[in-house]
């Protein structure tokens, strides 16, 4: 049988985790991760849609877009965007989220998993008011945070400027979307 179909059959392909590894994982947000966040100007979240199917988007911002609020909890302003309000929709049936912070230039990532929460009391807003207030923000009450090894960014060479490819490779968005809708 070439289809794994249970734990055991996967564990029994590996070894099993460093100590380490498994003691990584810590349930709030301390010295390194908060610098780490700080200084992050771009985060992927990981929210599940109401069939079930997991759904990825990015988000940017000036590094510290994603306020850390206390030991427990993060919060970011919905920023304008093309309206479709996939993750937003998901996180009002499906609270349930990660997110996977970046840094250029450095391998680790930080991976986050929380209670997301969407709000639009005035303290929060305010917050995020420069230059104008966002329609929502969204909180984060962390339960489980790690730091990621840097392996797959080291083998991607994704912040290695030589390894970049050349725009030329796809056309615009747009052009791409016209493409794909037209009949």
């Amino acid at each position: 049988m070439s289809q794994i179909t249970s734990l055991e059959q996967l564990e029994a392909l590996y070894d099993q985790p460093h100590p380490l590894a498994v003691s990584k994982e810590i349930t709030e947000l301390e010295q390194h991760a908060v610098t780490f966040i700080k200084n992050s100007p771009f985060v992927l979240i990981s929210t599940t849609d109401k069939n079930g199917f997991a759904d990825i988007s990015p988000r940017g911002g000036e590094a510290g877009f994603i306020r850390v609020l206390d030991s427990k909890t993060l919060a970011f302003a919905d920023s304008a965007g093309n309206n479709r309000l996939d993750s937003l929709k998901n996180l009002v049936t499906q609270p349930e989220m990660g997110l996977l912070f970046m840094i250029p230039g450095i391998g680790e990532v930080v991976r986050a998993k929380g209670i997301a929460s969407l709000h639009r009391d005035e303290d929060l807003l305010s917050l995020f008011s420069d230059p104008k207030p966002p329609k929502l923000v969204v909180k984060i009450h962390i339960e489980k945070i790690l730091f990621h090894c840097p392996k797959a960014i080291a083998i991607a060479k994704l912040w290695n400027v030589e390894s970049h490819v050349d725009r030329a490779l796809l056309p615009s968005l747009l052009r791409i979307i016209q493409d794909q809708t037209s009949e």
